[in-house]
């Protein structure tokens, strides 16, 4: 694709535009707002088990998925009631000091505090605003992000949301890229997809899209990850 021909950008939320917190933090604010009181190789070991579940959205993937869990974490981002079940699911593989931390965890992934955008999100979303090239989030998720956006004062900055859980569809299916593009007014062969995930995002090539991987890293770490967007586009 050349770069007069790109006319809009779909980007992927979690990993590409938006980071989670670190499942230490994720939990600490859980234990906060319990009034639990855990600290030291106890805390820490919680942490380790957490990750080894999978049990933060956005953040490490399971070790392994419970047998019992394998239907409804493939088809996790379809709805939200399936999400739910998916992540407070592996959640419960953890014995927790609490019983409500199980749902005050769930509940804190989706708060606009626990996320924080990659330091050149602002700035390209900007850019590609400026030059008049239209924009979409195209996200498997559970819940409404777009306050999420709004708390990091980049909504304003994106045309259209088409979130898995409101379409009943979820990546790498054709059809919700292909709702992106109806919902920019565009043909896929104009449409560039950006994502993290080379399955789930690549999927977009399979109606015309062109397709942009940037790497899953944490924040600090990944200073200028979207700016080489800009070289595609228009």
């Amino acid at each position: 694709m050349t770069r007069r021909n790109v006319k809009g950008v779909l980007f992927d939320f979690s990993g590409t535009l938006f980071r989670i917190e670190p499942t230490a933090s994720w939990l600490r604010a859980a234990l906060e707002q319990t009034g639990t009181d855990l600290s030291g190789e106890a805390f820490a070991e919680l942490v380790r088990r957490l990750e080894e579940a999978g049990a933060l959205p956005g953040g490490v993937a399971p070790r392994a998925v419970p047998p019992q869990l394998a239907g409804v974490w493939a088809e996790r981002d379809r709805s939200a009631e399936q999400h739910r079940a998916a992540y407070v699911g592996v959640a419960r593989q953890v014995p927790l000091p609490d019983p409500r931390l199980y749902d005050v965890l769930y509940a804190r992934h989706m708060e606009p505090a626990a996320w924080r955008p990659y330091a050149d999100a602002a700035e390209v979303l900007g850019e590609l605003r400026r030059r008049g090239v239209r924009t979409a989030v195209v996200s498997n998720i559970g819940w409404d992000l777009r306050p999420v956006f709004r708390a990091h004062g980049l909504e304003e900055l994106v045309d259209a949301y088409v979130l898995s859980y409101e379409h009943g569809v979820q990546k790498p299916d054709p059809r919700l890229f292909g709702a992106a593009c109806e919902e920019l007014g565009l043909p896929p062969s104009q449409v560039l997809m950006v994502g993290d995930d080379p399955r789930a995002d690549a999927g977009a090539a399979g109606i015309g899209c062109a397709v942009r991987l940037v790497d899953h890293l944490p924040v600090g770490d990944r200073p200028q990850g979207l700016l080489p967007v800009l070289e595609l586009v228009g």
